[in-house]
């Protein structure tokens, strides 16, 4: 009889800033065994690869590995769609950075192809699976405050050309406020609420052109292709309604990064580009905001749990959190915010995946199956 496989191997195509921390995360978790890595620069893979323990391969030779069972696929937003459609023709399951895809046809072509050759896809944000947002979810579904009607959803900031060493991309087509950071927001919503019916917005951007004032780039003007400040209204099959605004347009504002409001208290969301706290709940019983303390595990910079929760989807056939479905209907909100303000529309959303299934109580850490 053949030894029941344990362990799914991973090899990572990308091995850019964000990478790192998904070589960490991943050795958190007894699941994944980090087989190899590759980038388009072959010195920065090898890099990565003695820094890790894994082996330095080309991009050809990771896909023809046949110990790699999963790409984590940590490229650029241009051609995540791409690296992705490659990794699954070669066989491989394929979880990825945000968005899933620049482009709505693009992202369903990896579902399609995922689902004819009977592998998964996965995608970032996974922050969701940490303690902060699973302790938010576990308020809501224990019904400390009542029905979810409404909330609001702040990430504002000058944007980053200011620290981040290839600020550029941040204002090309594919990213932006909303593609860079809209995923973190919507998903943390769609986990808490359920997906989302429809969407109107207005987008706007302040400048046509940026200065970078990071030591990298400095002095240098970033074309800006997209908008960099969006507001807008998601109403949720729920019934909730959630007022959203997701800008590189602003200095500093005082707004919590997520609050929901229902008809027995109000919940005051961590930052969901985190994994943990704080959480904050207020009832009319306390008449005052009261600090949670954290249900579940994983609070500290877990990237890599979201391929770690797939890899057990793998291993025992079920479904996984941090899915293509999910990140197929963030994809399509994102989408629908410039889409309703050019049409001066709503924009009903036509994807309704399954609201991620919350993580139990009481895991070993390391582990995320009972």
């Amino acid at each position: 009889m053949a030894k029941k496989k344990t362990k799914i191997g991973v090899g990572i195509i990308g091995c850019g800033n964000i990478s790192q921390a998904y070589f960490n995360g991943a050795k958190a978790f007894e699941v994944l065994e980090m087989v190899a890595c590759a980038d388009i620069k072959p010195s920065v893979a090898r890099a990565k690869a003695a820094e890790n323990g894994c082996q330095f391969q080309t991009v050809k030779q990771l896909l023809a590995n046949k110990d790699v069972d999963m790409v984590i696929n940590l490229t650029l937003p241009a051609v995540h769609a791409e690296v992705s459609l490659a990794a699954l023709k070669a066989g491989k399951h394929v979880h990825g950075e945000k968005p899933l895809a620049v482009h709505l046809e693009d992202g369903q072509a990896v579902l399609e192809l995922a689902a004819k050759k009977g592998l998964l896809v996965g995608s970032a944000p996974d922050t969701f699976l940490g303690a902060g947002l699973q302790t938010c979810r576990k308020l809501v579904d224990d019904g400390w405050m009542g029905r979810v009607v409404g909330g609001t959803a702040f990430m504002m900031s000058r944007g980053p050309e200011s620290w981040h060493p290839n600020p550029a991309f941040f204002y090309l087509e594919g990213a932006g406020p909303m593609f860079d950071m809209g995923p973190y927001y919507m998903t943390a919503l769609v986990h808490l609420l359920g997906p989302v019916k429809r969407v109107s917005a207005i987008t706007t951007r302040a400048f046509r052109e940026r200065i970078a004032t990071c030591k990298e780039h400095f002095g240098e003007m970033l074309p800006v292709e997209v908008p960099t400040h969006c507001s807008g209204a998601l109403e949720f099959h729920s019934g909730a309604v959630v007022s959203v605004t997701i800008s590189f347009d602003v200095h500093k504002h005082s707004h919590s990064p997520i609050e929901l409001y229902g008809t027995e208290g109000s919940l005051r969301v961590p930052d969901p580009n985190t994994f943990g706290g704080p959480v904050e709940l207020f009832t009319p019983t306390t008449n005052a905001w009261q600090p949670q303390a954290l249900s579940h595990g994983y609070a500290d910079n877990m990237r890599s749990i979201g391929a770690a929760d797939m890899a057990y989807a793998i291993l025992g056939k079920r479904t996984h959190r941090a899915s293509g479905d999910l990140a197929y209907h963030v994809l399509e909100i994102m989408h629908a915010f410039e889409k309703s303000s050019d049409t001066k529309k709503h924009v009903m959303i036509k994807s309704k995946p399954t609201q991620p299934t919350a993580l139990p109580l009481g895991l070993i850490h390391g582990r995320l199956d009972p």
